[in-house]
């Protein structure tokens, strides 16, 4: 994603070399030559993807909101299909989908772009979708202390569609409130219907 290029996870550049080797030495277990022109240099490449799928470790989400703006705006702000890609903590196999944010100011606003930041900062390093829904509604609502949070996490996991019940195109959606959204439900569904526009 743009303007998250610029993190990357500085423990796996420090053990290049010891990761690299790790690759190897997996890829001979599975039955693999690794001396085949393919391969030769797919231990290289998978410790360079690591450092940026990996990123996550490197950052405090709550950091990445950063300046918040003074703005009386007190109505539903919502950012919505912000594409995320993560790895399951299970088996380390990708998953993906979108993150939609809605949030009701009390005050402060954060640049929309931020909140995007803020979903790449917390996707990419081992999750699983239930943590990252909520870990996002919580620090909305640290950073910004607004009178309502709601996060919809939508996400389709490889680990379930490649692999065990291979069930292609099944979505997990998860959700999480916080504040006004807790008690108003017309609240909760008018987040949910401009969503669906």
């Amino acid at each position: 994603m743009a303007g998250l290029k610029d993190y990357l996870n500085g423990k796996v550049a420090a053990n290049r070399e010891q990761i690299e080797y790790h690759i190897k030495e997996i890829l001979k277990l599975i039955g693999e030559d690794v001396e085949r022109e393919g391969l030769l240099e797919t231990p290289a490449r998978v410790t360079r993807m690591y450092e940026e799928i990996f990123a996550g470790y490197d950052i405090d989400p709550r950091e990445v909101l950063g300046v918040t703006f003074d703005e009386q705006h007190e109505e539903l702000v919502i950012v919505r299909d912000i594409v995320y890609y993560s790895q399951c903590e299970h088996h380390m196999a990708p998953f993906f989908g979108k993150a939609h944010i809605g949030y009701i100011p009390s005050g402060k606003i954060a640049g929309l772009s931020k909140l995007a930041r803020l979903v790449e900062a917390v996707t990419r390093k081992l999750q699983v979708q239930e943590r990252i829904t909520s870990q996002l509604a919580d620090i909305m609502n640290e950073a910004l202390h607004p009178n309502g949070v709601m996060v919809v996490v939508e996400g389709e996991h490889l680990c379930m569609c490649a692999r065990g019940v291979k069930k292609s195109g099944s979505k997990t959606v998860t959700s999480a409130v916080r504040g006004e959204f807790v008690t108003n439900a017309a609240l909760r569904s008018e987040f949910l219907s401009l969503l669906k526009q």
